[in-house]
């Protein structure tokens, strides 16, 4: 679990609504289904409209990621690394068959293997640089349809304060009904602005530093791999990839 991600829902909406309260409002005013059903039914529709499905879903699955990210250590990377090393060194390509067997992230599992079918140093880099770009591109994809649906929620939150500004104007000469329209034209564009920069920019750039550095993992992985298959010693192949996480 991501604490500084839930620490950071807390914090915003405690002081959105406690600073609501300070001012003599009610949560009560906040509350209104009209503007959340135009705020987010606009904003999704918009979404869905220039995603395609996979991408998508896609999105919506790297959504857990902000309370749950994928686990990513450089340090126990290169230790992982170092050791396959050692064991080349001791029982030969062929004795690293087990262990990418083990593996469980076939990121590394797929280069391990070429490490055991032989492949020189710039095979195993041009493959795994080819994967690595692939990935990146498929998962940055993803993250932006919340930076996209970021950019449209305001826009849309202040198409639904017209539409009730609207409402307000057909009204004027029945007062009992100015309340509700006033109150759908404010709290749209609260709904909106709030639910972009509170909630989905955050969302894809904190997704988007996940993917960074996962990718760095990678990288740091293709490097290593590719020195084991030049037959580099274990400690300069762990000077080298101190680097990455320096």
């Amino acid at each position: 679990m991501d604490i500084l991600s839930l620490l950071g829902i807390l914090i915003a909406l405690g002081a959105v609504i406690g600073g609501n309260y300070i001012e003599g409002g009610h949560i009560g005013s906040l509350l209104q289904l009209t503007a959340f059903i135009i705020v987010m039914g606009g904003t999704l529709g918009a979404v869905l409209l220039q995603s395609p499905l996979p991408v998508f879903w896609r999105a919506v699955r790297m959504g857990l990621w902000v309370f749950k990210p994928p686990s990513i250590e450089p340090e126990r990377q290169i230790e992982s690394i170092v050791e396959w090393c050692q064991i080349a060194r001791r029982e030969g390509l062929l004795g690293l068959e087990g262990v990418s067997d083990a593996l469980e992230e076939p990121f590394a599992r797929k280069g391990l293997q070429m490490l055991v079918d032989g492949r020189e140093p710039e095979a195993i880099r041009s493959v795994l640089e080819v994967e690595l770009d692939a990935t990146e591109e498929q998962l940055m994809h993803a993250a932006k349809v919340y930076e996209a649906a970021g950019g449209y929620a305001p826009t849309v939150g202040i198409l639904g304060a017209v539409m009730g500004l609207i409402h307000v104007m057909e009204n004027l000469a029945d007062p009992t009904k100015l309340g509700a329209g006033i109150a759908v034209a404010f709290v749209a564009t609260i709904y909106g602005v709030g639910a972009a920069n509170l909630f989905l920019l955050p969302i894809a750039n904190k997704l988007k530093s996940i993917i960074h550095r996962q990718s760095k993992v990678r990288e740091m992985t293709i490097e290593g791999l590719a020195a084991i298959a030049e037959g580099e010693n274990p400690r300069a192949i762990e000077a080298k990839l101190q680097g990455y996480v320096q």
